[in-house]
């Protein structure tokens, strides 16, 4: 899982100068046109964080009272999603989700006040302001937000959604788990688990009108909990396995894997480190992109050394050479030192994300591309006349779309959309 921008938790271990287009190379011939798409709740933030194969952007954006409110950027409006309970309360759409047919999961406060004190994954993750509330998982169709029922606990969490309507996510059972805390002063108490929530079958529990069905999806053997964190079109879903730790990744986070039509969790390559080893997409080829750590790290997030990978079971190309019988890629960062994240991957084995750069003497985040074996900083291939900044590419679709945040050259922070448009080479 992530924290919000886990980059800017994070300092670089040394600031070399990084050279402008040095990263560009391979890239000729693909310029993108950058859409602002603004702050719709005339709050100071927003952020696109998925966009879909029609060019649905979903997401969130800041209100003017420093709440969360969910955001679908759609034919030219803009629409908040609500929320599960008051309109004071926070929602966001915080992962790629995968549906063409007009459904939206994310997570949202509820009414409801923690029972046991817990932060939970919502506002350590996502939210900003933490108020004390119980968070669901909900899903977005018709009009209408409904809660998604969890295993028994209080809080739960969606992340994706695939075209057949499986979402995936984590929520919490009604076991105290002893590994909860370990290593992070968060307040979780109960453990949780990956979850796919199917279409259909018994009404999730007390106060879900959701016609969805939570299964359970078990941690790697010998792990006590896990996350799910993406799926495809087939039904295979990607995520998280360790102990409970904080609900937000490090100790939680020692496994990266797969379950394929919910049966048991295969363990996915990590490059090295114990912790923080989160795979965040997955596409219909079932290639893999997220960020694992380097050997050396540690469960906090100051000890952490994460970088972007890109793993398949196919041949590819991975920083110049191929690797003939696929395998874990090291997709490296915008600069030798430096900490990135891969965030997102179509089927065209794209990848989008966020890297640390030095901008003289200043350390600042970037969005990237990883393309043909080799990444880019989306700020050098933008077209002529841009005046954003892009800071985070969160999600791609087919088309080669990229959704994320940019900063305006007044400070303000936006969502974008980026469209590839082909241009002349110049002789």
């Amino acid at each position: 899982m992530k924290t919000r921008l886990l980059l800017g938790l994070l300092s670089a271990s040394m600031l070399l100068p990084l050279a402008g287009g040095a990263y560009a190379a391979g890239y000729g011939g693909t310029s993108y046109r950058v859409i602002d798409l603004g702050d719709p709740a005339g709050g100071p933030v927003s952020q696109g964080n998925t966009n879909n194969q029609p060019g649905w952007v979903a997401g969130w954006s800041l209100q003017s009272d420093s709440t969360m409110q969910a955001e679908l950027w759609a034919h030219g409006s803009a629409l908040s999603l609500g929320t599960l309970g008051s309109a004071a309360l926070n929602s966001a759409v915080a992962w790629p989700n995968r549906n063409d047919h007009g459904v939206v999961v994310g997570i949202s406060e509820t009414n409801e006040l923690q029972p046991l004190g817990e932060s939970w994954s919502c506002f350590l993750a996502v939210f900003f302001v933490a108020d004390g509330h119980v968070c669901r998982g909900f899903v977005w169709r018709d009009g209408r937000m409904s809660p998604l029922p969890t295993l028994g606990g209080d809080n739960g969490f969606a992340t994706g959604v695939n075209n057949r309507g499986e979402i995936v996510g984590w929520a919490e059972n009604r076991t105290h788990d002893p590994t909860c805390d370990e290593f992070t002063n968060t307040g979780q108490v109960l453990q949780f688990e990956a979850v796919m929530w199917v279409p259909g079958g018994e009404v999730g529990g007390a106060g879900t009108d959701s016609d969805y069905r939570a299964i359970e999806l078990s941690p790697y053997p010998g792990d006590l909990d896990g996350a799910a964190t993406a799926i495809n079109q087939w039904g295979d879903a990607v995520g998280i396995s360790g102990i409970c730790d904080g609900a937000i990744g490090g100790g939680t986070a020692e496994h990266m894997v797969m379950w394929r039509h919910g049966q048991a969790a295969r363990e996915l390559p990590t490059l090295g480190g114990a912790y923080w080893n989160t795979p965040m997409d997955i596409n219909d080829r079932g290639n893999v992109a997220g960020f694992s750590d380097l050997p050396g790290d540690g469960p906090t997030i100051a000890q952490a050394n994460f970088q972007a990978f890109f793993w398949s079971t196919h041949p590819y190309l991975c920083n110049g050479a191929t690797l003939p019988g696929g395998g874990t890629c090291n997709l490296g960062a915008l600069g030798p030192n430096l900490i990135s994240q891969a965030l997102g991957v179509n089927n065209l084995d794209q990848v989008v994300g966020v890297s640390q750069v030095v901008i003289g003497s200043s350390l600042q985040n970037h969005a990237f591309i990883w393309q043909n074996g080799r990444m880019a900083d989306l700020n050098d291939l933008v077209a002529p006349g841009t005046t954003l900044t892009l800071t985070i590419a969160q999600d791609i679709n087919d088309r080669g779309e990229i959704t994320g945040q940019a900063t305006t050259p007044s400070g303000a922070t936006v969502a974008f959309e980026a469209v590839p448009v082909s241009v002349t080479a110049t002789p």
